[in-house]
């Protein structure tokens, strides 16, 4: 089942309002959550929306919370989220980060006390779009073991970097796992497997099971210890340089899923450093050594990060973007529609 994207976005931001957002909030939330499914990112776009609608009408997500300037240094500035939605507060964080950039050649804004930023890498698009290198990343509850452990102590914390590139960007969003809940459960919900063990089943056995992995949340950190290790640094410096709660204190907050979590937005001016002429020559010569490699599979293909995003998102764009039914009809139902139209 597909669904063209308009129609996803105007769905969404119907139910977003319903749920207490105004309207000017609603549509960029929506806009965000319709171009993460359209980019194939279906865990964090259109199946977050049930949730995030929930959190606004309980109220662990403060509809009408801005970010507040907390302290300025030079080409540094720290914000608290005021418990806003987390797309918001990260778009005008990402924006901040930007702007110093612009000023001094770096830009570095924190957030503290916000909420789920969605996609992670939506924020990548976005220093790129305007062309900028960006790198982000946000800490979490703990719902991952720390390496030798059987029990969550660590967040699955999101890291991002992005370098412009014309139409044709590198924008890396990866969990600090092999895969993301959200992968987990967009896999369970197409009956498949995964293409590597993601986690641990009951017995303590690395499994390719969605279902399995989510059962015991033994997901499985990539590269093993070096995951785990790169999860809790990058906790420690989220919740050093905000000013806000590490992973331990968002448990002890316990206002959902990522609620008081803290964030880290950092921008590039690649003007100001080697020049935009040695920047294209770089990146030329990097992405045709890359795609010259020999692929392990007859007539396959090598890409770069973000590359399969782009052919993802105009074949999306062109006939639909890819729906779970069960999903979609959830969200239809909180616009207030039906399959037939309006109730």
């Amino acid at each position: 089942m597909r669904i063209q994207f308009n129609e996803m976005k105007e769905t969404i931001r119907l139910a977003f309002i319903k749920a207490g957002m105004s309207e000017v909030k609603a549509e960029a939330c929506a806009r965000i959550h319709t171009e993460s499914s359209c980019d194939g990112v279906y865990s964090h776009g259109l199946n977050r929306v049930s949730k995030f609608a929930e959190y606004i009408r309980t109220g662990l997500v403060n509809s009408e919370g801005e970010p507040i300037l907390i302290q300025q240094m030079g080409s540094i500035e720290n914000y608290d989220g005021n418990m806003g939605p987390g797309i918001l507060n990260a778009q005008f964080t990402m924006d901040r980060a930007i702007d110093l950039a612009s000023a001094h050649g770096m830009g570095l804004a924190t957030l503290k006390n916000t909420t789920h930023w969605m996609r992670g890498g939506s924020y990548g698009w976005q220093a790129v779009q305007k062309g900028f290198i960006g790198i982000c990343w946000t800490n979490t509850e703990s719902c991952m073991p720390a390496w030798g452990s059987i029990s969550s102590s660590v967040g699955n914390n999101p890291f991002v970097m992005a370098v412009p590139n014309g139409d044709s960007p590198l924008v890396l969003d990866m969990a600090m796992s092999q895969y993301s809940y959200g992968k987990l459960e967009v896999t369970r919900q197409a009956g498949a497997t995964l293409p590597y063990p993601g986690g641990y089943d009951k017995e303590g056995i690395l499994t390719d099971n969605p279902g399995e992995i989510e059962e015991t949340r033994r997901i499985l950190p990539m590269g093993y210890w070096k995951g785990s290790g790169f999860s809790i640094l990058l906790d420690m410096v989220a919740s050093l340089l905000s000013g806000g709660l590490a992973t331990a204190g968002i448990d002890a907050n316990n206002a959902g899923n990522c609620g008081g979590c803290s964030q880290i937005f950092m921008a590039f001016d690649p003007e100001k450093f080697g020049g935009s002429g040695f920047m294209e020559a770089t990146l030329k010569q990097s992405i045709e050594h890359l795609h010259s490699a020999i692929p392990e599979t007859e007539g396959g293909s090598i890409y770069y990060p973000g590359e399969r995003t782009i052919l993802t998102r105009k074949e999306n764009r062109e006939l639909g973007i890819p729906v779970n039914e069960k999903v979609w009809n959830e969200v239809s139902v909180l616009a207030g529609k039906s399959r037939e139209g309006v109730l």
